[in-house]
C-alpha cells in the first residue's frame, strides 16, 4: 500500500499550491504558478499525474497549461466556471456528484458556490492519512472567501456541506490568511477559549515560518465564526455592528462577511 505525503508549496505572497504524492507520482491542486511545482517535482523526483482546479481565478490556474504540457497531467476543473484555458487544452469538467481517481484515491467533487459561481472542492481519503479536503478559496482557517460571484446564502450552504465532513479531515485551503482571520474572529467571539488557544498555536507556527494549514474540520467548527453564525456570541457581535439585521442565519452570515470585508 502506498504512503502519501502532503505538501503546501508556497507561491506568490501568500498562496499554497497543494502537492500530494506517493513517492513516485503526484497531484497538484490550484497551480497558479508552474515554477515552484516544477522545482518541487524535480527535487523529489516525482512525475505529475493529475491537476485539480477549484475555481477560475488566475492565482489558481496560471500554471495549469505549462504543467499539463510538460508532464501530460490530466486536468480536472469546474464545469460552471469558465476556465482561462478554455478552448486551449482538453480538461474534464467536474461538478457535484462527480468523482476523480488520482494517485489511486477516489476524490469526491463538492459544489461550493459563493467565492465564484462554479467553485468546487475535492474530498478524498488517502490510505494511511486523515481524510483530506482541497477547498480552494471557500473555507480558510478562521475565515471564508469573499463573495465575488455568489450570495451569503450560497456561501453559508457551501460551508455547511464542508463542516459536515469528518472532524479529522485535513482542511487544505489556498492562502496563508490564518492570523488575520483569527484576529477578526477574536473580535467577533472574544469569549471563545478554543479560539484563543488556536490563535496562540498558529502565531507560534508563523514565528517559525511554519504553515498554519492544514487545519481540520473539527478545529474550524470550534473557532471559525463563519461556521458559527448561530452561536449566541457571534450573533450578538454582528447585531451590535449592524443593528436591525434580521437574525436569520443567512442575514447574520452576510453581515459578518461585510464586517470582515471592512475590518
Amino acid at each position: 500500500m502506498n504512503s502519501f505525503s502532503l505538501l503546501p508549496v508556497p507561491a506568490f505572497n501568500d498562496n499554497y499550491l497543494w502537492l500530494l504524492h506517493d513517492g513516485e507520482k503526484a497531484l497538484v491542486v490550484d497551480p497558479g504558478d508552474a515554477a515552484p511545482i516544477v522545482d518541487t517535482l524535480r527535487q523529489l523526483n516525482l512525475n505529475l499525474e493529475s491537476i485539480l482546479v477549484t475555481h477560475h481565478h488566475a492565482d489558481h490556474t496560471g500554471g495549469v497549461m505549462a504543467l499539463h504540457e510538460k508532464y501530460g497531467a490530466k486536468v480536472f476543473a469546474p464545469a460552471v466556471d469558465t476556465m482561462p484555458f478554455e478552448g486551449k487544452m482538453a480538461y474534464q469538467r467536474m461538478g457535484e456528484g462527480d468523482s476523480v481517481t488520482a494517485l489511486g484515491v477516489l476524490w469526491q467533487v463538492i459544489d461550493v458556490p459563493g467565492h465564484t459561481a462554479g467553485h468546487i472542492a475535492y474530498f478524498g481519503e488517502p490510505a494511511g492519512m486523515a481524510p483530506t479536503l482541497f477547498c480552494g478559496d471557500t473555507l480558510f482557517s478562521g475565515g471564508c472567501g469573499r463573495l465575488f460571484e455568489g450570495t451569503p446564502a450560497q456561501m453559508r450552504a457551501s460551508l455547511a456541506k464542508l463542516s459536515a465532513l469528518p472532524g479529522n479531515t485535513n482542511v487544505c485551503c489556498a492562502h496563508e490568511y490564518t492570523l488575520a482571520n483569527l484576529a477578526f474572529a477574536r473580535r467577533v467571539e472574544p469569549g471563545n477559549t478554543a479560539l484563543m488557544r488556536y490563535s496562540e498555536a498558529c502565531a507560534k507556527k508563523r514565528e517559525n515560518n511554519i504553515p498554519t494549514v492544514p487545519s481540520s474540520i473539527a478545529i474550524e467548527c470550534a473557532v471559525n465564526p463563519f461556521l458559527r453564525v448561530e452561536q449566541d456570541e457571534v450573533m450578538a457581535s454582528v447585531l451590535s455592528q449592524f443593528p436591525g439585521t434580521p437574525s436569520t442565519p443567512d442575514n447574520i452570515f452576510g453581515a459578518l462577511r461585510e464586517w470582515k470585508n471592512t475590518a
